[in-house]
Order: structure tokens, then sequence, then C-alpha cells
């Protein structure tokens, strides 16, 4: 049964009611998804200093930790990359030609921790998560910063996000995500940052550019750069 509105704002802390709103996220708001188109580039190892470019699509759920990130890069868009967390477990692909396996990740609980931070982290392309889904725990350590969580045990996982001075999200941070699914799991910190806020169709406000980056040895090591071509909620 759907929450009322009345029930979600007992649920959440005020400010993070507040950003829902701020975001243009409608009180009685009841979509269950969201779906984008990117473009960017990525790098295939953090040591590389070269890019490959990519193209994709990702729908991400507004009222569970789910999403389903699809990619094709490399030469004539060769090489297929599937990035997913649904039904409590998560997903990473990577495929040539759509059919020979070149990667796959074991079913790993650094692997869904990584997998939810990646979801916590980009909320602000699917805003109305932030009333719809009941299983987020939020916490608001302000002033502008609120952390935000999902899983528990070996899973739980949270990320910190900060806004910017119009008071939408801005950055993402968390300090241990694992960098590798299999031992050792080398915990890391790990960042991303929004720009390019544009309010889509007069309705909701969203960040059209996002990158994300490893700290490793006290510096930023951007690994992955993109950009919405189109957005659908």
């Amino acid at each position: 049964m759907d929450e009322t509105d009345d029930q979600r704002r007992a649920r959440l802390p005020a400010a993070v009611y507040d950003l829902a709103m701020r975001l243009g996220v409608k009180p009685g708001d009841n979509r269950g998804g969201v779906r984008l188109e990117q473009t960017g580039r990525m790098k295939r190892t953090l040591d590389t200093e070269s890019w490959m470019a990519f193209t994709a699509t990702q729908t991400i759920s507004t009222r569970a930790c789910e999403f389903d990130w699809r990619a094709t890069t490399g030469p004539f868009g060769m090489i297929s990359a599937r990035d997913a967390l649904e039904h409590g477990e998560g997903r990473l692909d990577i495929m040539a030609l759509g059919v020979v396996p070149i990667a796959r990740a074991e079913h790993t609980p650094a692997l869904m921790r990584g997998e939810l931070m990646r979801y916590l982290a980009e909320l602000p392309w699917a805003p109305a998560a932030i009333l719809l889904n009941a299983t987020l725990r939020w916490r608001d350590d302000g002033p502008n910063t609120f952390a935000v969580s999902a899983g528990a045990g070996k899973t739980a996982s949270e990320v910190v996000l900060s806004l910017d001075s119009d008071g939408r999200i801005a950055s993402v941070f968390a300090p241990d995500r694992p960098r590798s699914v299999t031992v050792p799991f080398l915990p890391t910190p790990w960042r991303g940052r929004f720009s390019n806020y544009r309010h889509h169709g007069n309705k909701i406000w969203l960040p059209f550019a996002g990158e994300v980056a490893w700290e490793i040895d006290g510096k930023d090591v951007l690994y992955w750069q993109g950009r919405i071509e189109h957005w659908v909620g």
C-alpha cells in the first residue's frame, strides 16, 4: 500500500523531505522508476591514461534499491557491459559481441555493497526515490549534508550527499566503497560530482552531467564521466 504524504513526512527528516520538494518531486508522486540515456567516457583500468567512449541506457527504481545500466563501448560498440542491482543481488558482466563473456563478477557482499552505494549515489537522477523508497535510511548531518544508507550486516552501505548553494545535490562520498569484488576488497574513498542542473520539463531539477573518482594516495583518480541525453520519469 502506498504511503500517504503525512506518513512520508513522519518517516523522513524534515530537511530531506524539503530537499525532495526543492528538486521538484510532488507530494502525490507515485512513479515506479525512471529511464535515461547517457553518453560519456570511462577508463578500463585506473592506471591507464586512455579513455573509452560509451553509450548507455539505465533504469532506476524509485521504490526499491534496484537499477540496470547497460552500455556499449570499444570499436564499433563491440564490447557491452551490464551493471545492475535487482532482486537483492548485484551483477556486473562484460561481453564481446554480446555473447562472449570477458568478465563476470562473483555474487559477493562486496559486490552488493558497491552496487548499493551506486544506487544511493545516483539518487539525483531519480529524486522521487527520496520520498518513495521507504527502505532508505536518512540522517540529517547538516548544514547541507545528509547521509543515506541501505542494506544490513555485511552489505550495509552508506553515502554522504552534499548540497550546492541552490540546495541541490552537488556531490556524493563514501569512505569505504569496495574497489574489488574479490578478496582483497580494497575499501577505498569514492566520490561523485554532479553539475549542469536543468529544470527538466518544467517539473524536476536534474543534473545532466556527472563524474566519479576513487581517492588513491590522497589524490582523486577520475575514471567515469557521463552526460544525460534523455530522461523519462
